[in-house]
Formats: C-alpha cells, sequence, structure tokens
C-alpha cells in the first residue's frame, strides 16, 4: 500500500515509517525536518502540516494516512494553547478534509490514553477534540480511520521531552538516579519499537473504525525502573524522589475522567413560547414588506 507518514521524521513517526517500509509498503515521510533515519526506500517530503497546498500534494495519491505529526510535548502544551490547537487540531482537521477529497482509504491517527483522563492540560484536550473529528468525517463523509491511543514511549531515537530519556539523560550527567516526582509513580512503558508494530498491524480489517489502546504489558513501579537504572549505570548514590508535582501528568493512572454535569438554570419567570413564536412571525412579516 502506499502509505503516507505525517511527522515521520519524529520518534514515533520515524519508527513506524520504519515498520511499514519492513512489511513492504511504498512510505513517504512528511515532516517540517529531514529525517536522521530515512531509509532509501523512503521517500521525503519536507514541509508543514498548516500549509494546506502543500499538504493535499503529499496526500494525493496515497491509499492509507498515519497522522503522527502533532505537538506531542505535553510540558510545551501547556504553555502554548494556541501552537497546540493549530498543530493538533487544525492540522488534524487539514489532513481529514484532504483525506475525504482523494478518497483515502483509512485514516490512522495517533491519539493519547490521557484522553479520558482529567490531566494532560491542553495536550488532552486537542487531542480529544482531534479523536471527535476523525469520528465524525467517518460518520458523515464515510471515511474509515483507526485511532490509537499511545501510552508511556520510550527506546531509541527519542528526543529530549521523553520521560525516560530524562531520567537516564540525568543519570548519565550527574552520576545520581532521580525522579522530580513522587516514589508511587507507576507507568506502563512500552518500547517504541514494539509501538510501531502494533502500528502497522493496524491496517488489518479488524481494526477499522476502532479505538485501540498501546501500552505496555505490565504496570512499572518507578522505584523498580530506578533500580534497575542503578545497576546498569553502577551508581549507588542513593535513589532520590523529589515529589514534587508534575503538571499535567498521572501519578497512578491516566484513567481518571469524570464528566462534569451541567447544572440546570431554572428560569422563574420568562417569555412564553406562543408569545415568543407571535413576535418572531411578526418580526419575519415586517421584513418581508422592507
Amino acid at each position: 500500500m502506499k502509505c503516507l507518514v505525517t511527522g515521520g521524521s519524529g520518534f514515533l513517526g520515524s519508527h513506524v515509517a520504519d515498520e511499514l517500509a519492513r512489511k513492504g509498503h511504498k512510505v513517504t515521510i512528511f515532516d517540517r525536518k529531514l529525517s536522521k533515519w530515512k531509509k532509501s526506500s523512503q521517500k521525503m517530503i519536507i514541509g508543514d502540516l498548516l500549509n494546506y497546498n502543500f499538504l493535499e500534494k503529499a496526500i494525493k495519491g496515497k491509499d492509507v494516512i498515519f497522522h503522527f505529526a502533532a505537538l506531542s510535548d505535553l510540558g510545551e502544551s501547556l504553555y502554548q494553547p494556541l501552537k497546540t490547537i493549530k498543530n493538533n487540531i487544525l492540522g488534524t482537521a487539514y489532513a481529514l478534509e484532504l483525506c475525504k477529497k482523494h478518497k483515502i482509504q483509512r485514516f490512522i491517527h495517533a491519539s493519547t490514553i490521557y484522553v479520558n483522563s482529567n490531566q494532560g492540560g491542553f495536550y488532552r484536550c486537542s487531542k480529544k477534540a482531534a479523536e471527535d473529528y476523525v469520528e465524525e468525517y467517518q460518520k458523515r463523509y464515510g471515511l474509515d480511520f483507526t485511532i490509537l491511543r499511545f501510552g508511556s514511549l520510550y527506546g531509541n531515537r527519542s528526543n529530549k521531552s521523553n520521560g525516560v530519556r530524562q531520567i537516564v539523560d540525568n543519570a548519565l550527567k550527574n552520576k545520581e538516579v532521580s525522579y522530580v516526582g513522587t516514589s508511587k509513580t507507576i507507568r506502563e512503558y512500552i518500547h517504541v519499537k514494539d509501538a510501531a508494530k502494533v502500528t502497522a498491524d493496524v491496517l488489518k480489517n479488524r481494526y477499522k473504525n476502532k479505538h485501540i489502546m498501546i501500552t505496555g504489558k505490565s504496570k512499572i513501579k518507578l522505584p523498580y525502573f530506578l533500580r534497575i537504572l542503578s545497576k546498569l549505570l553502577k551508581i549507588k548514590k542513593k535513589i532520590r524522589f523529589k515529589n514534587k508535582k508534575i503538571l499535567g501528568h498521572y501519578v497512578l493512572s491516566p484513567h481518571t475522567y469524570a464528566p462534569v454535569k451541567g447544572k440546570k438554570f431554572n428560569i422563574e419567570s420568562g417569555i412564553n413560547f406562543k408569545r415568543g413564536l407571535k413576535d418572531l412571525i411578526k418580526e419575519l412579516k415586517n421584513n418581508k414588506k422592507l
């Protein structure tokens, strides 16, 4: 199949591009910068997701779109709401509209386990809104999708915003193992290569118009992770937990969503419906006379 991977120069996107190519698909990477990991069999288009005309040239003629281009740094999105909206909502809407126009077979969308959480800040908000648009395009126009909700990724090619990399970088630099949060923190880490394999596998028909959670097999407590890291790096200093609240991030579980129910405001005295209807009819009749 002819596959376009938006954000294919990034951490997860580059691994997905590799896995698709390994399976024999024709892969085109679309990103703002040249991929450091591009394979000879992969094509590369450098462009901005928010450039509608340029994006159209990339999407036209493809069978499946793997949409991974986004502002994915939760920390950055907390302080960049407008940038988050443009990249994660408007950018997704552009891609969906072009997929509809060019009759793309499937829109595979990278989302997050935070979508049904009360954590995640503007990043969660943007991903939830994007999911709603993906679903609505299927209902309205028949554009099939698969939504992938990724958990905590780690592994090769990760950038400095990645949680595991930050901990390892700090340990290598300062010769101590520490974590800014609490020792109660739990994650379901999944290696990026495993996540990429799952992503390539969702092309199967049974994953059409489904929401897929992609997380690790088991829950990993941070003390366990840090003890392993200490042994691997032969660091004898005591592990430190700074017990700071990490804004936007969950501690025990991301699945803490509770819908906010609106309280109905009871109007004690208002305009009678019949009277209101009469007023509207009168206004419309008067307008026609003008």
